[in-house]
């Protein structure tokens, strides 16, 4: 079964960097996607929207600058953080790249310690439950740390496949998920599992959730997905 770790996406034209970058994240948990030009790297967020962005200012072709504009320009990956690495250390270089939509800025060399530290702030934003923090919707509590959940006072039994489902639902609350997004997000790129498989989970998550007797939290939007409130 595919896993639902993080997803980065390390756009880094030096082969090195990027060696030390992969494997740095990948110690962590983390999967790394990697492009070594603008271009590319597009290319790559067409076709599967990351959870973060490292990227590197100075990329041939198209600039680190101009793929963060893109990016943030768009409604689909705006919310996705992007941590820009570069040797410019001017104050008028950060604050372009921080007015231009990154999220973070980075200095050359840098401390991969802190680079760790950065990226888990950004995480905790958009991926909370993926580094093991506490959820809450109305009276549903997910602790992704000892990954264990509870709707009121009863412990919720769930299968790994249902708690990483709720989690992805209660890390957004009222947003309509497609089936493709939750293939994705749960089940990763593992290409043996096909929509149907969504609704048969949802359907278990759906059972647990109201085997108390509480009311189906989960909302479904004819011909979009699913949502969570």
């Amino acid at each position: 079964m595919a896993t639902t770790q993080p997803k980065l996406l390390v756009v880094e034209d030096e082969p090195a960097q990027l060696e030390v970058l992969s494997y740095n994240l990948q110690a962590e948990g983390l999967t790394v996607i990697a492009a070594a030009t603008g271009d590319e790297a597009l290319l790559l967020v067409d076709e599967e929207v990351p959870d973060l962005i490292l990227l590197d200012w100075m990329l041939p072709g198209v600039s680190g600058i101009e793929i963060c504009r893109r990016l943030k320009s768009r409604a689909a990956t705006r919310a996705v953080p992007i941590i820009m690495l570069s040797a410019r250390s001017e104050e008028v270089d950060r604050v372009r790249g921080l007015e231009t939509g990154a999220d973070d800025y980075m200095v050359k060399p840098y401390s991969v310690v802190e680079l760790m530290a950065r990226i888990r702030t950004q995480l905790r934003r958009t991926r909370p439950a993926a580094v093991g923090q506490r959820l809450e919707y109305e009276d549903i509590v997910l602790d992704a740390e000892t990954h264990k959940a509870f709707r009121g006072d009863a412990t919720l039994k769930l299968g790994p496949t249902e708690f990483r489902l709720l989690a992805t639902f209660m890390e957004k609350p009222g947003r309509v998920f497609s089936r493709e997004q939750l293939l994705d997000r749960v089940w990763g790129r593992d290409i043996s599992v096909d929509t149907r498989t969504v609704d048969v989970h949802i359907g278990r998550l759906r059972k647990v959730l109201c085997k108390s007797g509480g009311e189906d939290p989960l909302r479904t939007v004819r011909g979009a997905g699913y949502a969570l409130g």
